[in-house]
């Protein structure tokens, strides 16, 4: 295991509402997290941390160990009570353990075991929080990390640090740039091809040393093309993952919004379990009996806190006018007779079909992705 992970439970005897899965910055430690861990304890849910090494970013095996263990104790928890559960990703944490985390629930990693297990982990992930990051995953990505305050406790790093991480970002792209552009495209493809465990939720910064807006807006944008439900709040001025602490009120709002919608997708799924439930034992099932307070008390804290209002920017821009420079990933759909559906979500989107809305929540059929090839364009 390359890091380490931990539980932060409420100390309410009531049952928690779900459970928040962070995925914490490189160089973050308990106390950096608190803020967040406090947040969503408010909000009834309780919170499995994860850090991660700084060499999981650039061996995939390193962090595919790491999210087993993440998987473990999701899977405990599943067989005890089934609840809701959200992803809540920070800078690097992305790429350091959630995509394997997504792989290994969409049996896409070689070597798997207890695939049922994962089955019932997959059916309750609900929803995705995504705070300066996804970071577009470059070789000079640990060489900005490293040289930033935030890891460095110095406004202005010793010059031969400087030179020692650049040194080290010019012989991993000697060594392994090959490497690095299969993962880079991995790590995009895994990312979209999440877009139907639930709604999104970015928050971002123009002014991001470590992050790239445009990267940001850019991932936000072809979420919604394939259908998801995205809501991106960014800001003109605030720090790397330190918008939670300048700016608590719209933070806390929209996670509450989040949550909230988390709940309702997952009630509407355990729902729909046990309608098709004819007869015999269904584990994820098990647990159903509580949903609907779930759902009711998420929309109530949602109501508590929805008072104020605040300046949220969303990017509705086609993807034919992004820039060329900013295309650093397309789609290429082969074409196999066998794979293709006239009536799938995707044909939908090529022909102008609108997908359906079910009670004005809109519920976006399981998308699939035959034969996907991501084109990127390097940036090593």
């Amino acid at each position: 295991m390359w890091g380490r992970y931990y539980w932060k439970r409420r100390a309410e005897v009531e049952a928690p509402l779900g459970i928040v899965v962070i995925f914490a910055w490189l160089s973050s430690d308990e106390s950096h997290l608190k803020r967040h861990v406090n947040l969503f304890d408010s909000l009834g849910w309780n919170s499995l941390v994860c850090h991660s090494d700084l060499l999981n970013l650039f061996f995939p095996y390193r962090a595919r160990s790491l999210a087993d263990c993440i998987l473990f104790e999701l899977i405990k928890e599943v067989k005890i009570r089934s609840l809701p559960i959200v992803f809540a990703s920070f800078s690097g944490g992305s790429k350091s353990c959630m995509y394997k985390v997504l792989q290994i629930i969409s049996e896409k990693c070689e070597g798997q075991h207890a695939v049922d297990e994962y089955k019932q982990v997959k059916d309750c992930i609900c929803g995705q929080i995504y705070d300066s990051c996804p970071v577009d995953f470059t070789s000079d990505f640990g060489t900005r990390f490293i040289l930033h305050p935030s890891f460095l406790k110095t406004a202005h790093p010793p010059r031969i640090v400087s030179w020692m991480a650049k040194s080290f970002a010019f012989c991993l792209d000697t060594l392994f740039l090959k490497e690095f552009e299969i993962q880079r495209a991995d790590y995009w493809e895994t990312l979209y091809s999440s877009v139907n465990l639930g709604p999104f939720l970015i928050f971002c910064s123009e002014n991001d040393k470590i992050t790239n807006y445009h990267v940001v807006s850019n991932f936000a944008k072809q979420l919604r093309n394939l259908g998801g439900d995205v809501k991106l709040l960014r800001w003109i001025n605030s720090p790397h993952v330190g918008h939670c602490k300048f700016h608590p009120e719209e933070y806390k709002i929209s996670v509450t919004e989040l949550l909230g919608k988390a709940s309702i997708l997952y009630s509407r799924r355990m729902t729909n379990h046990s309608k098709s439930i004819v007869a015999g034992y269904n584990p994820i099932a098990k647990s159903t009996s509580g949903f609907h307070r779930v759902a009711t008390n998420s929309n109530e804290s949602l109501k508590r806190n929805a008072a104020g209002s605040f300046k949220c920017e969303v990017e509705t821009a086609d993807f034919e006018s992004i820039p060329d420079e900013q295309k650093w990933i397309l789609f290429k759909m082969k074409k196999n007779p066998q794979d293709e559906n006239p009536h799938g979500f995707l044909s939908k989107i090529l022909f102008n079909d609108d997908p359906k809305i079910v009670e004005g929540w809109d519920i976006m059929p399981n998308p699939s992705f035959p034969g996907i090839q991501i084109l990127g364009r390097s940036r090593l």
